[in-house]
């Protein structure tokens, strides 16, 4: 069925099938009062509605804008979606001034996370990840990369990775699934980490890869967790099974995560917030997209990454919420653009353009997703106010008044519509 969208005050996207870097990185298409069609799933004109009136008959269906601004679904490519129980108290022992690397040791952390997550049914586990994707949903995402990692065992990342499976097929919301077993070292591997990394390498990740359940893989690269010479056995363990590489990278120290993702071609490099000189040289020289995730800065009270560093050095720099119980329990991509222009640098065309098109170059989907251009999937979001400023601007509340997913209306005035 087709479906015309009137009554934009602007349509405002980036261009093109790759991630945008350099001067096009803040370069966004403005086309005041616009209309946008779809022919079920797909895009198929974006422009003047008098144009638009003589190429194309009546549509079947009409969403007024009602001069709102038309953006591009957000995606989402750095998220935790599946987990069980809650680590509020965590919070609190924060802001008495415990670190989060105190609070791990201490059995809490991810581990924590861990312990309930194998210990709750499949459909305990669907049912909340379903609750998350609404939230996302309402908030303009439209595509997330979603990782397990909160079993770190074969039986619970399985469960986590079908979870992922099924929430894709039941849910608007597109979900790409990575493996991320090789998030923590186990409590019960804790006094021999390296058997761990075998038993990722032996059983895990091959186990995984047959079922194929995953189509990329995640490590947690860093001191105390997996150093360099055991996140390389793991990448190029994941390489030789065919999939793609996310890298969580110098987060918590300057260890060189970042140079250890490009040299394996990673698809992305995320985190970053101890990024050093040369591997923001090294990102700039790939392809390998710099995926930056502000809300955890903000919830950990710890630095943040240098965005604006990286953005003038030519890297290709994308946004993603980092969704998940201990770090950063939010689903709100408006908020992370906030943040990342008013603590970051970034200017809001960037953060735009690093919230959709270069977030779907970080999942490989650029061609497919993240502009309002003709034989794009008609993802979409249409703002509550007349301009994309108020993306940043009108803060601390969710500035979505409608979306539309593969040609579907999805959320109509802010509220998720049932089916």
């Amino acid at each position: 069925m087709s479906l015309l969208i009137r009554g934009a005050s602007q349509v405002a996207t980036p261009l093109g099938d790759t991630a945008r870097r350099g001067t096009e990185f803040g370069r966004l298409s403005i086309i005041e009062n616009a209309v946008i069609r779809c022919e079920g799933a797909d895009l198929v004109f974006v422009g003047d509605a008098a144009e638009h009136d003589r190429r194309f008959p009546a549509p079947e269906r009409v969403l007024d804008a009602a001069g709102g601004c038309v953006i591009p679904g957000f995606v989402d490519p750095h998220t935790h979606p599946v987990w069980a129980g809650s680590r509020e108290d965590e919070f609190n022992r924060r802001l008495a001034g415990e670190s989060y690397m105190d609070i791990a040791r201490s059995g809490g952390g991810i581990n924590a996370t861990v312990r309930a997550t194998r210990a709750a049914a499949f459909e305990e586990l669907l049912q909340g990840t379903i609750a998350r994707l609404d939230t996302f949903l309402e908030h303009g995402t439209t595509t997330i990369e979603a990782k397990s990692g909160y079993g770190l065992d074969l039986a619970t990342e399985v469960r986590m990775l079908e979870v992922i499976g099924a929430a894709d097929r039941k849910h608007p919301v597109d979900l790409h699934p990575t493996c991320l077993a090789a998030h923590e070292v186990p409590a019960e591997h804790r006094g021999d980490p390296e058997r761990w990394v075998e038993e990722l390498v032996a059983e895990i990740h091959p186990s995984i890869a047959r079922r194929g359940l995953a189509e990329a893989v995640d490590v947690f690269c860093e001191d105390g967790v997996f150093g360099l010479d055991a996140t390389r056995r793991l990448l190029a363990d994941a390489a030789a099974l065919g999939w793609r590489i996310h890298l969580h990278a110098d987060e918590l120290t300057p260890l060189g995560g970042t140079e250890l993702a490009v040299e394996f071609n990673a698809l992305s490099a995320d985190h970053l917030m101890h990024v050093t000189d040369a591997g923001i040289a090294a990102l700039a020289g790939s392809q390998t997209v710099a995926v930056l995730l502000p809300g955890t800065s903000f919830f950990l009270r710890s630095s943040y990454a240098p965005a604006r560093r990286m953005a003038e050095a030519g890297c290709a720099v994308a946004l993603a919420t980092d969704c998940n119980p201990g770090s950063s329990p939010t689903e709100s991509m408006p908020m992370i653009l906030s943040l990342a222009t008013l603590q970051m640098g970034l200017t809001i065309e960037e953060a735009l353009t690093g919230a959709t098109l270069n977030s779907a170059a970080a999942i490989d989907r650029a061609a497919e997703i993240g502009s309002l251009e003709a034989g794009k999937r008609a993802d979409i979001a249409v703002l509550n106010g007349p301009s994309y400023h108020h993306l940043v601007y009108h803060f601390g509340v969710n500035p979505i008044r409608h979306v539309v997913k593969s040609g579907e209306i999805v959320v109509r005035d802010g509220q998720r519509i049932a089916g």
